[in-house]
């Protein structure tokens, strides 16, 4: 069986104590096994990493530039052979898969401008012979911990601006779909990266207990669910390290009554079940205003009924399996209980019938929806798209802001005004006018509010420049030799 290997200082290393399975969530096979890092298996990383540090940071700002348009050449060439590898391991449909990828390369493309976006500034003549300039400078070891359900793009969110600083960089990938990271980390090698300045480590509680606590990481990138993000914040800025910690969502899309119906019934279905509903900026509650909620269910249900779900290498697939049968299962759960909970149950994705053993499930719409329900309050993170029907504009936007979650939402209308009023009043990070995932292009920042961050930091784009660097103020006087007095007063204006 194949094994997949950490990369620690430029090598691949395949023994370890204990592995994890990883599975063909297409067909439910275990195909490969991961390495799980004991803590000395961490710490190793993180020295190769601190070894690392003080050659990457004096590397120029040239020769980063240039390793950054090498790893994005070679990415382009190969993304077939990434994505492919991520259909295998995730099971979301190769165009999926392709789109994950080209929106990670969106930071390369970004940290391609590291000499401007490390630019500082000077001021001359603050005093009489004083001037002052400011630099960004790295934080030093990094660790990134990323999630399962984009295991290409989120890691190059990170590392990209990471390493662009001159930071060296310990990956921890989920143990569910591993390769991707061991894949991207080998392009970087060959494009000209040192070793040891980027690492990766597999491994399950035991390897973040060491990345969290372990005095030379310096700052921790999280990616995952609310209650883990909480935790992670907390323990990592008890030991001293900066901390961005990305939580969940539960992501909604207001449509107005006088919305183009057919495209939000097109967008609800796509952001809806787009990637078996498995990402953070998914829709999972349609906010439906006024007199259209009947034509909107209809129309969303009917479209529905169109969609192909199957493995993920298969052309014809609009939707892939999820990841692990037992969350194909907590899926189902959600969906068992809405009808005992008042809700409508109008499209049941556990009838669906596959010709598979693989983790599938079909989508799912449920009707009459209401907080306080499990199925609007938890985030289920599957195919599953519940309807909240509401009389006026003030009644979405008052159940968006009553949220816990504040990661993404929607707004559907052909009201400018409206729109307008919308942005201004919606308590999210995220906002979308008929854009039902507004995930930002990779020069602005990512990031949602409320229980969606813990953290002052969004990712990536300007935002994630300033998180992985440190500002220093430098304050010069080159006096005179031949005028020069000793002088222990504050310095005055002259």
């Amino acid at each position: 069986m194949e094994r997949i290997p950490h990369f620690i200082n430029g090598a691949l290393i395949s023994d370890a104590e204990r592995f994890g399975p990883v599975f063909n969530p297409a067909t439910g096979v275990q195909e490969k096994e991961v390495a799980l890092a004991s803590a000395a298996r961490v710490e190793e990383a993180i020295e190769a990493a601190r070894a690392a540090l003080p050659g990457w940071r004096a590397t120029s700002l040239a020769r980063r530039t240039a390793i950054f348009f090498k790893v994005r050449e070679l990415l382009m060439q190969r993304r077939p052979e990434l994505a492919a590898l991520l259909t295998s391991e995730h099971g979301k449909v190769l165009s999926d898969a392709e789109g994950e990828i080209t929106r990670g390369l969106e930071n390369i493309e970004f940290a391609t401008g590291l000499s401007h976006m490390l630019k500082g500034e000077r001021s001359e003549q603050v005093s009489g012979g004083v001037d002052v300039h400011s630099v960004r400078q790295p934080v030093g070891v990094v660790a990134c911990i990323t999630p399962f359900n984009f295991p290409a793009m989120v890691p190059l969110w990170m590392i990209g601006s990471a390493l662009a600083c001159g930071n060296t960089v310990l990956l921890k990938p989920s143990e569910k779909d591993p390769s991707s990271a061991i894949f991207i980390a080998g392009v970087f090698a060959e494009a000209g990266l040192p070793a040891g300045v980027l690492n990766v480590v597999h491994g399950d509680k035991e390897a973040v207990d060491v990345l969290l606590e372990h005095p030379a990481v310096k700052a921790i990138s999280f990616v995952g669910s609310t209650p883990i993000a909480q935790s992670i914040y907390k323990r990592a800025a008890d030991h001293g390290k900066r901390v961005q910690a990305l939580g969940g969502a539960k992501n909604h899309m207001v449509v107005l009554p006088d919305a183009d119906l057919n495209m939000a019934a097109d967008a609800a279905v796509s952001a809806a079940y787009g990637s078996a509903g498995e990402r953070c900026m998914a829709v999972s509650v349609l906010v439906a205003v006024g007199s259209i909620a009947d034509d909107l269910v209809e129309a969303i249900s009917t479209r529905m009924a169109a969609l192909t779900i199957g493995p993920g290498t298969d052309p014809a697939s609009q939707m892939g399996p999820l990841i692990t049968a037992e969350h194909r299962d907590m899926v189902a759960s959600y969906v068992a209980g809405a009808a005992n909970e008042g809700a409508t149950v109008v499209v049941d994705g556990r009838e669906h019938e596959f010709d598979s053993n693989g983790f599938f499930i079909g989508v799912s719409l449920i009707d009459h929806v209401k907080p306080g329900m499990k199925v609007y309050d938890d985030e289920i993170f599957g195919p599953v798209l519940s309807v909240v029907r509401v009389e006026t504009y003030a009644d979405a936007v008052k159940l968006v802001n009553d949220n816990e979650f504040g990661n993404g939402v929607a707004i559907f209308t052909r009201d400018g005004g409206a729109a307008r009023q919308f942005e201004f009043d919606v308590e999210a990070g995220m906002v979308g006018v008929n854009v039902p995932i507004p995930v930002p292009v990779g020069t602005f920042s990512f990031g949602g509010w409320k229980n969606s961050l813990f953290g002052d930091t969004h990712m990536y784009g300007p935002e994630s420049i300033r998180f992985y660097t440190r500002g220093k103020v430098v304050t010069t006087r080159w006096p005179d030799p031949s005028t020069s007095v000793i002088d222990l007063g504050f310095p005055q204006v002259d």
